[in-house]
């Protein structure tokens, strides 16, 4: 078998959640999916949804240039169902190793309208998740209106502190069905979440946030759990996604104190960082 392309995209974590107020914002993190492009075809495991099979299917309908038979193979950091933009990174990656091996050129935006449309044919999104998508493609946090096509889609954006640890806490397969009509009823909270972010507190609305998806989502346990974090030395802490996963930030110095509060918790933990245009250059260098 030969290699026709490599795509990588990051991880991330939740600011708003799309279905609070029809805007969401995500933030990517330093976990990577990446997607090698086959000539031959290739059984994928964790793709239960097809979406690689959906990829490929716009990427067709779009007309842009493809073989007739194409396999994968996708080494992922990053843990399946937890809210931590899996699917949009697997989709974002895949799509970018497309776009390698065709040399279609395609900007971000192209590949963000077309991760979207992937993950609505796979039927893997309630709301698109194109703020999901841009934390998979790039660095800093954008609020998005997911209605819209990305070129048009972006609110607000801005950066993350630089130097910061994400501790990832991770609570095991998602349990119980997400209902849209739970999340009208916190509105308010939401509007919380909007406003801090509004006023370029991204952490205040990522803990606001978690606090609203927990109350939509009776996960009384991940708010016990984040306002644990935060009495022992976090800056933020909340729900990513529509959880179960837990997002927390802090500085260096009280990683080791809230990793192990949390492990003592029966919680696996990753350690991880923002992807921020700092860290980019970083890597360029």
């Amino acid at each position: 078998m030969t290699v026709l392309g490599v795509g990588t995209a990051n991880g991330g974590v939740s600011i708003l959640h799309a279905l609070g107020l029809g805007k969401g914002c995500a933030v990517g993190v330093d976990l990577l999916t990446t997607v090698s492009l086959l000539d031959e075809s290739c059984a994928v495991e964790d793709d239960d949804h097809g979406l690689l099979d959906s990829v490929l299917a716009c990427w067709r309908l779009a007309g842009l240039p493809s073989a007739d038979s194409y396999g994968w193979i996708v080494d992922s950091e990053l843990p399946m169902g937890q809210g931590l933009k899996s699917s949009s990174s697997l989709a974002c990656a895949a799509l970018r190793a497309l776009n390698e091996s065709s040399w279609a050129g395609l900007s971000d935006h192209e590949i963000a309208d077309l991760a979207v449309a992937a993950q609505r044919r796979a039927k893997c999104t309630l709301t698109g998740s194109l703020d999901d998508v841009w934390a998979a493609l790039c660095p800093g946090w954008k609020l998005v209106d997911p209605e819209q096509k990305s070129s048009e889609s972006v609110l607000l954006e801005g950066d993350m502190e630089h130097g910061l640890i994400v501790l990832l806490g991770l609570r095991g397969g998602r349990k119980s069905r997400i209902e849209p009509d739970s999340f009208n009823q916190y509105h308010q909270l939401f509007e919380r979440a909007m406003a801090s972010l509004a006023s370029g507190s991204p952490l205040e609305a990522l803990s606001a946030n978690g606090m609203a998806v927990a109350a939509a989502t009776d996960d009384f346990e991940a708010l016990r759990l984040c306002n644990l974090c935060i009495a022992t030395g976090a800056i933020a802490a909340g729900i990513s996604g529509s959880g179960p996963a837990i997002a927390i930030i802090c500085y260096p110095q009280d990683s080791q104190t809230l990793i192990s509060n949390l492990s003592d918790a029966g919680l696996e933990v990753i350690s991880t960082r923002f992807v921020t245009s700092e860290t980019i250059s970083e890597e360029v260098l």
